[in-house]
């Protein structure tokens, strides 16, 4: 029988009180400020940033702190806020090509214009824990760097295949008109790969990441080469009404990664490379890598490939599953109250017990 909980709202502010003093820790500790996780946990904002689709480093950073480290709570708390916004407009398409990139590396051509600009990056490092980040105060030396800049325009890996004729140029969705907006529609299978590509754009990491390394080990049969993966700033711009052009309105650190892929041909295509996709806020170049692998995945169809049967190049699976608030959601939702459902199938199970412990009746047998 349920059983009406009584002190409820008394124990939730309790919970709520002990959470306060649990994400504050030991008083005895300074305690970290916003500044602090914003320039110091810059790749964690980032992720908030990208998978909470807004781009507001100082508010990742207090997501951060409320949420005690937790990214995905985080995220939560970003998506949530961004639904009290205003859309007062939309800026124009960004120009990648004129990125001041921090970061640029090609696995493809080695003496590509523009140079490899080797940027922050873990890929070289040895994974030794360093003791001395432990100190209380130390000395931040400025890093010495022999790079050159990069010029102001830095062009694409992909357009030196382009001019050869052996990249499969872009396609347009055929009638898909304006790319529709995740944000404010509901998802809608067949998803046109603009579509897709927003939906993965904000996919959880992890997923995106586990369906990209399942397409490298034979899941889809996807082992690209990392055509070019950029770091970087880009301007922003958007159209002003009553000016009648566009103006720079600001600008937003972005991480572009294009893959590089064999394809055989088919009746109406000659043989040559096609290509993923990825695009995420901030510095994001795993999760970017991996959008591009599961991007290229769930083009088969529109190539002409046949289906493996591998579950990244499933739409339906990997766009219904890749968003982790809505997987946050619906799992943690099972460690709330379900007492009613529950004495449901426990009074079920019981009776099937007791039918089970007496046997079968003669009756209803004969009746049968």
């Amino acid at each position: 029988m349920y059983v009406a909980v009584k002190g409820g709202e008394r124990a939730i502010d309790n919970a709520h009180a002990w959470l306060a003093e649990a994400r504050r820790g030991d008083v005895s500790v300074p305690e970290l400020s916003v500044p602090q996780i914003r320039e110091q946990m810059t790749l964690a904002v980032n992720r908030v940033m990208a998978e909470g689709s807004l781009h507001d480093p100082d508010l990742a950073a207090l997501a951060i702190k409320q949420a005690r480290g937790d990214l995905i709570e985080a995220i939560f708390l970003i998506r949530a806020y961004r639904t009290t916004l205003p859309r007062f407009g939309a800026s124009e398409p960004l120009d990648t090509g004129a990125m001041a990139v921090s970061r640029r590396v090609s696995a493809t051509f080695k003496d590509a214009p523009g140079g490899q600009v080797l940027g922050p990056t873990f890929d070289y490092t040895h994974r030794l824990i360093d003791f001395s980040l432990a100190a209380e105060a130390q000395a931040n030396p400025q890093a010495e760097t022999a790079e050159a800049p990069p010029p102001p325009r830095t062009p694409h890996i992909a357009e030196f295949l382009d001019a050869e004729g052996l990249l499969q140029p872009e396609r347009e969705d055929a009638g898909a008109g304006a790319p529709p907006d995740l944000t404010r529609q509901p998802l809608a299978f067949p998803a046109t790969r603009a579509l897709r590509l927003q939906a993965l754009a904000r996919a959880d990491e992890g997923f995106t990441l586990s369906l990209a390394y399942s397409t490298q080990r034979g899941y889809g049969r996807n082992h690209p080469f990392v055509g070019e993966l950029r770091v970087g700033v880009v301007a922003v711009e958007a159209e002003i009404p009553e000016l009648g052009f566009a103006v720079e309105i600001g600008d937003i650190e972005l991480t572009e990664c294009e893959t590089v892929n064999q394809f055989a041909g088919s009746k109406t295509e000659p043989p040559q490379f096609t290509r993923g996709y990825g695009l995420t806020l901030g510095h994001c170049e795993r999760k970017a890598i991996s959008m591009a692998l599961v991007d290229r995945a769930m083009r088969w169809q529109e190539l002409g490939e046949d289906f493996a049967g591998a579950p990244a190049q499933d739409e339906e699976f990997v766009l219904s599953h890749c968003d982790n608030i809505q997987a946050t959601g619906f799992l943690e939702h099972i460690k709330l109250p379900h007492y009613v459902d529950f004495q449901a199938e426990l009074e079920l199970i019981r009776t099937l017990r007791r039918e089970a412990a007496a046997g079968p009746d003669p009756v209803k047998e004969a009746a049968e």
